[in-house]
């Protein structure tokens, strides 16, 4: 087993804490006392890749659910994800219930093993609940009322994060994350967009300014900034995050982790590393 992965898997979590560890990208490792989280985990090679991943496929076991936002390589690792299911024969993935079918067909995995999520709807596994959050990578892109792009409120140990892989602002997400009840952790893509990424076909996300003033509107216990630091041509300095933080909403917490680091949430519990 990978070093890294062991010491993250071996480190005691206790009980009504979690401890999130930064993958790159959008990808976060969660661990509470009862369960093993993996959100949009981006482990392959591919050209034009800056950082590369620090633990294989096929030293990740132990993990009880795997979430994927959608279906972009660097959040449904697809070659990934079929090591990822051998090593964990009890995992299960989570999906937009959209792709369901399709995606287990792409991978090779049972159907039954991916449990499809959709906008306004929880599914539980165990003691986890995911509520589904669409996102707009872009557009909302809705097919008869569901979406292709998922993001969730994660509710886990007594804490409750979200992860909305890629997104930009649109009418309704605040108040859906509202509704969703206070939050302890936002984590939040803050590339931006603009008309040449988009030509070139990369979709686009909030920019730092929208993502700090979503974290400023619904004031999570921490703001969490990704999707900054994966490709070339697709970048964003996560200090441009931090300043605006600071400048507009100076009583807003925040993390910066390095791949690989970990944070314990709820944040200002004592317990980080």
């Amino acid at each position: 087993m990978n070093d890294w992965f062991a010491q993250a898997m071996a480190l005691p979590v206790p009980k009504g804490h979690v401890r999130l560890w930064r993958l790159g990208q959008s990808g976060f490792l969660l661990r509470g006392a009862g369960a093993t989280v993996c959100l949009d985990p981006f482990l392959s090679d591919m050209p034009g890749r800056v950082a590369r991943s620090i633990v294989a496929a096929a030293d990740m076991e132990g993990v009880d659910v795997f979430f994927g936002s959608h279906d972009h390589p660097d959040h449904i690792d697809k070659a990934a994800w079929q090591t990822l299911g051998r090593k964990n024969p009890g995992a299960v993935f989570i999906v937009p219930g959209l792709l369901r079918e399709r995606l287990a067909q792409e991978t090779g995995l049972p159907v039954e093993r991916f449990l499809g999520l959709e906008d306004g709807r929880t599914l539980r596994v165990g003691d986890l609940r995911f509520t589904g959050v669409a996102s707009a990578h872009e557009f909302l892109d809705a097919r008869d009322g569901r979406f292709p792009y998922m993001g969730c409120v994660l509710e886990m140990e007594g804490t409750r994060l979200y992860h909305p892989g890629d997104t930009c602002l649109y009418e309704g997400l605040a108040e859906k994350l509202r509704c969703a009840g206070p939050l302890d952790a936002m984590l939040l893509p803050i590339n931006g967009r603009d008309g040449a990424r988009y030509q070139s076909g990369i979709l686009g996300n909030m920019t730092f300014q929208e993502a700090a003033d979503l974290a400023g509107l619904l004031c999570p216990r921490l703001a969490v900034p990704t999707h900054y630091d994966m490709f070339q041509g697709n970048l964003e300095d996560p200090e441009n995050f931090t300043r605006y933080l600071r400048a507009k909403y100076p009583k807003q917490r925040f993390w910066i982790g390095k791949i690989g680091e970990y944070t314990t949430l709820p944040e200002g519990s004592g317990l980080d590393g």
